[in-house]
């Protein structure tokens, strides 16, 4: 779980003067200030909090720095432990693996940054602490009016706070979190060692108010300083990973379906069950397999992906996930559906991540189609090809690049089928629909948020590092794509373009290397010349979305059609994968013959296959 937001905030609050309304920024602080009490300059703040949210309960602590902000915060909710900190340099986190990771990728030092603001209520001096704070006016919240100030800390970004503008208690605070608007909500003031603190705080994270958050304050003490060294990254490695008979390394096979990297494992030591290997996620286990391995699921979280549409999941505790000799053990994984068969043509059972990568320096062969694990401490570089070091945006990898003369950022995600994604806030602020005026508008993907849809491009190239792949195909997200609606990235490159490489994963020293492969796969650089989307369905294959003006719709295919048969050959689920690759690799002007069932009748229609970009 991401950090509880806002709990520093808690001292930044105000007895009940009566005042009159306040006129400028100066007016609101200076009472605010006024009223609090003595709030010692330099200390320990510890602050304990009961837990409530995600179906889960718990305890949380938020220990800071008075002077500086600085701050660690810990949590233990069952099944979930975890940490964030931040040391007025540096962010991190520990997540329920018990992983700790630099996060300097995305929005996190901006965001730590506010954080360490408001802990140490640096909005008091006189300088405001480097701030920029302007009053936006009084506006009625609930029935009450309210004072709302903008805030925009030094190498911060914006936050929004509001005050009662009769009591001058702090009442809510609204902060833009990776892709989500975020909000906290502060009630239920009483004294704690002669300052006022809310003893309620809901945190909303911005996927709905089934998901809100409730913090009920237990304990406030302030002890002596801490040296910054206290709120520094923990320098403990993350254990939970062994691999048998204490080799250096093992290499096991992966199928490549759709551009998604697939291994078999065994869970609780019940299977094998499909798994697929995904940089951006975390580890997963099905409905299925929680049944089959006896596990027990507690919890209702909110996962998002790149689609619209929010997951509900649970968390379950795992003893031991084999991987050919790898085994991780003792691990929380996330309960929840991964795909359903129909995307894949296969069952996938769960999904396996950061937790792995980050144990065992992690080699992808695109060409031969294994992954080798290596014990960090035998990982020799040599050979490995050109190191690209990266920043972590909670578990995911961000490297520096450019797509055509573009400088950006991008995530690094085995889990997406695409080459790149261009993320909605980069389309509008370099009008790329104007730059690129050639496009289709596709179904591109299908991810935990749904069905994803995208304009398709061709780039003139994207380089990672000083690597650059000519012709690159690309999809220019729309507003409200979920993760793709993040302003803090770029473009998220997946495995249709990584497969171009071998690619090797070093999360401990932040590195991954690419080395080409040569001669490189005759798919790559392909899309759909059929113009249609179709997944697995009852006998045979369903077409999902057929594009405006496209091959198949001029060959009077429809939405809802079953393909039956292709060129004569069954249209087995199991090789979903194949027909997808088939559309993208025959050339442009073949024809491609499909029995449909449609409804009760049953009829063959000839597509001549064609560009679409």
């Amino acid at each position: 779980m991401n950090r509880p937001a806002f709990l520093g905030v808690a001292v930044a609050a105000t007895i009940a003067t009566g005042a009159a309304h306040a006129a400028d920024a100066d007016s609101v602080l200076h009472a605010n200030q006024a009223a609090v009490g003595a709030v010692p300059a330099n200390g320990t703040l510890h602050l304990t909090y009961a837990y409530a949210g995600q179906g889960l309960t718990g305890t949380t602590d938020a220990v800071s720095d008075l002077a500086t902000g600085a701050y660690v915060d810990s949590w233990d909710i069952d099944p979930i432990t975890g940490a964030a900190g931040y040391d007025g340099k540096t962010p991190w986190q520990r997540d329920f693996s018990g992983a700790n990771t630099a996060q300097e990728g995305g929005d996190r030092i901006p965001a730590a940054v506010n954080e360490a603001y408001r802990d140490a209520n640096l909005w008091w001096r006189p300088d405001h602490g480097g701030a920029t704070i302007r009053y936006a006016g009084v506006e009625t919240i609930d029935g009450a009016p309210t004072d709302h100030l903008v805030v925009t800390p030094k190498n911060g970004k914006r936050f929004d706070a509001w005050f009662d503008s009769k009591t001058h208690l702090l009442t809510r605070i609204a902060e833009d979190r990776q892709f989500f608007h975020t909000r906290a909500f502060f009630s239920d003031y009483r004294p704690e060692n002669g300052v006022l603190l809310p003893h309620k705080i809901v945190q909303d994270g911005g996927t709905g108010e089934k998901n809100y958050e409730t913090y009920t304050l237990q304990s406030a003490m302030v002890g002596a300083a801490q040296p910054l060294l206290a709120y520094a990254l923990p320098a403990t490695p993350p254990g939970g990973v062994t691999i048998d008979g204490g080799v250096a390394s093992v290499t096991v096979p992966f199928q490549l379906l759709n551009n998604h990297i697939y291994i078999h494992g065994t869970v609780e030591g019940k299977g094998p069950y499909t798994f697929i290997v995904d940089t951006g996620g975390h580890t997963i286990v099905s409905p299925r397999v929680v049944q089959d391995a006896g596990l027990r699921s507690k919890g209702e979280a909110a996962a998002t992906g790149v689609g619209k549409k929010v997951e509900v999941s649970g968390f379950a505790r795992v003893h031991d996930i084999a991987i050919g000799g790898v085994h991780l053990r003792d691990q929380t994984a996330i309960a929840q559906p991964v795909y359903d068969a129909a995307v894949e043509g296969i069952a996938v059972d769960g999904m396996v991540g950061f937790e792995l990568i980050d144990r065992l320096v992690t080699r992808i062969d695109y060409g031969t189609q294994t992954i080798t694990f290596t014990d960090p401490a035998h990982f020799d570089p040599a050979g490995a090809g050109e190191a690209l070091p990266f920043k972590f945006y909670d578990h995911l990898p961000q490297v520096a690049g450019r797509f055509g003369d573009q400088p950006g950022i991008f995530d690094i995600d085995t889990g997406s089928r695409s080459e790149v994604d261009i993320t909605s806030p980069t389309v509008e602020r370099l009008n790329l629909h104007q730059v690129y005026p050639h496009s289709v508008v596709a179904m591109t993907g299908w991810g935990v948020g749904g069905p994803v849809q995208s304009a398709v491009v061709r780039l003139p190239s994207l380089t990672l590092g000083d690597i650059t792949s000519p012709n690159v195909v690309a999809g220019l997200e729309a507003p409200e794509s979920g993760s793709m609606s993040d302003p803090n990235f770029e473009g998220n490159v997946g495995s249709a373009f990584l497969k171009r490489f071998v690619v090797t994963f070093d999360y401990g020293h932040q590195i991954m290397y690419l080395k080409p492969i040569v001669p490189p796969s005759a798919d790559i650089g392909t899309f759909d010349r059929s113009g249609m989307w179709i997944n697995a369905g009852a006998g045979g294959f369903v077409v999902m979305k057929v594009n405006d003006g496209g091959a198949a719709a001029q060959a009077g295919l429809q939405k809802d059609d079953v393909i039956v048969a292709i060129d004569g050959q069954k249209a087995d689920p199991g090789q979903l994968s194949a027909a997808r690759a088939l559309l993208r690799m025959r050339p442009a002007g073949a024809k491609v013959a499909f029995d449909v069932r449609r409804g009760a009748s049953n009829k063959t229609i000839e597509v001549t296959l064609r560009d679409q970009i």
